[in-house]
């Protein structure tokens, strides 16, 4: 509770957007295959904001938390760290996706507040919205090659690349239904190509955004899926 506190608290967002960029620069020099030395970026935070290097390490963690969240990949090392409030979260979010010039509807606030209201006990219903207002949101979307994703289908013959099991299921029009995922997402800087795309089972896919596990389950693809390239 005081590390939450703590981190909670008196945050301006000049160390939050210091935060976040140096978060970014990392994760590019990671995919770069660069050498990163994480204390470098903390101790330079610490001495410009008069904050221990410590609280800027749980910091990153809590942008690791943020990018889980949101489905994408987070920065080797760094453990997402739930301790961070609905309002931190969604200026980290907002920072991350203006870093990257996109449009993206935010998800991470209401995420944390559903996860905190879970944990409460509560017998009371809510009575929800009867007539919830539609909200008009911008988002940014990639242009994809078709032919790409029908390859990668044909490829796999119903078979998830990721669990290797059947799909579970076959859509409306009678085929296998399987999902196209980028291990290296679109809006990382990923390419729309065949070397950077798998056909997984709906519960893969998500688990593969979302999981504890969703790093180890990439660098399973990378080992076992032959067409997957790094570069």
């Amino acid at each position: 509770m005081k590390l939450l506190t703590a981190l909670s608290e008196g945050w301006s967002n000049e160390e939050l957007k210091a935060s976040v960029e140096a978060y970014v620069e990392m994760q590019r020099n990671e995919r770069a295959g660069h050498l990163i030395i994480k204390q470098h970026y903390y101790s330079k935070l610490a001495k410009t904001f008069g904050r221990s290097e410590k609280a800027f390490e749980q910091r990153m963690q809590n942008i690791s938390y943020v990018l889980s969240l949101m489905g994408r990949s987070w920065l080797t090392g760094l453990k997402p760290a739930k301790n961070v409030d609905a309002d931190i979260a969604d200026q980290i979010e907002k920072l991350l996706t203006q870093l990257e010039g996109q449009k993206v509807a935010r998800i991470a606030a209401f995420e944390i507040t559903v996860r905190e209201k879970a944990r409460q006990k509560n017998d009371h219903k809510p009575s929800g919205n009867q007539n919830p207002k539609p909200r008009r949101v911008l988002v940014t979307q990639f242009q994809r090659d078709a032919a790409v994703k029908a390859w990668v289908l044909q490829q796999a013959e119903g078979i998830c690349e990721c669990c290797e099991k059947p799909a579970s299921f076959r859509g409306t029009d009678g085929l296998p239904y399987l999902e196209l995922h980028y291990v290296r997402q679109l809006a990382e800087g990923g390419a729309d190509t065949v070397s950077n795309a798998v056909a997984l089972c709906p519960n893969c896919h998500r688990e593969i955004h979302y999981g504890a596990n969703a790093q180890a389950l990439a660098a399973w693809l990378y080992d076992n899926v032959p067409r997957l390239s790094l570069d």
